[in-house]
């Protein structure tokens, strides 16, 4: 029998979980950005060592599902590394290298679109490469491609549902969780994507008006 005053009950439980599941979106979405940037530049470089590696992480990790990825990065790359950190964490670290490699290509379309006087002209000034990049072609790529750069964190919200695969207890392992000890699935999934459905159309919202604002402020 489907009963929907459960959600009522089962609402506490499911906040929580979409408090962690925004914390592993904004983790994943500094990550993507810091290391997305970086993997941008790179690739657009005329130094066969720093693109040809770039451009092989960029097409591994594009072709691959994230299903895979994140275990893989969990169990057996982190600890690898040495990198003893809870599941959380390294779930959020999975998702976030994974954006790096789709945000990379955002910013290298936004690079591209960016006048090679301009660079031209940073050269001529005697500016070293990492200056250009910071200086000049990141900014006004970042005004170019902001709506590409929020839709990539909004997606980042439905994709930190993927963190409970390693067992992380976000909002649709805290869904799950319920659904076995109630067995009563349909209003609980129905609470779940209402949820997520909020938390993105909040978050378009937000990024709409960043959007106006870094136009403004490029304009200027």
């Amino acid at each position: 029998m489907i009963d929907f005053s459960i959600i009522i009950t089962a609402l506490p439980a499911l906040a929580r979980g979409a408090l962690v599941s925004l914390a592993i979106a904004a983790g994943a979405s500094f990550i993507g950005l810091t290391f997305g940037a970086l993997l941008g530049v790179c690739h657009q470089s005329k130094n066969k060592f720093l693109s040809i590696p770039v451009t092989c992480y960029i097409t591994l990790m594009r072709g691959t599902p994230m299903l895979i990825q994140i275990p893989f990065f969990c169990y057996y790359i982190f600890p690898w590394l040495g990198l003893d950190f809870s599941l959380a964490v390294k779930a959020t670290l999975a998702i976030g290298l994974n954006s790096a490699a789709y945000i990379s290509q955002i910013i290298r379309s936004g690079i591209t679109s960016i006048s090679s006087g301009q660079i031209e002209a940073a050269r001529m000034l005697g500016l070293k490469t990492w200056q250009t990049a910071w200086y000049i072609l990141l900014p006004q790529a970042i005004a170019v491609i902001a709506p590409a750069l929020i839709s990539e964190f909004i997606t980042l919200i439905k994709d930190s549902s993927l963190a409970s695969t390693v067992s992380v207890v976000e909002l649709f392992k805290e869904g799950t969780i319920i659904i076995s000890k109630t067995y009563n699935a349909i209003p609980i999934y129905c609470a779940i994507a209402v949820i997520y459905l909020l938390l993105t159309i909040s978050l378009s919202w937000i990024g709409t008006h960043i959007q106006k604002k870094v136009r403004h402020y490029a304009s200027h």
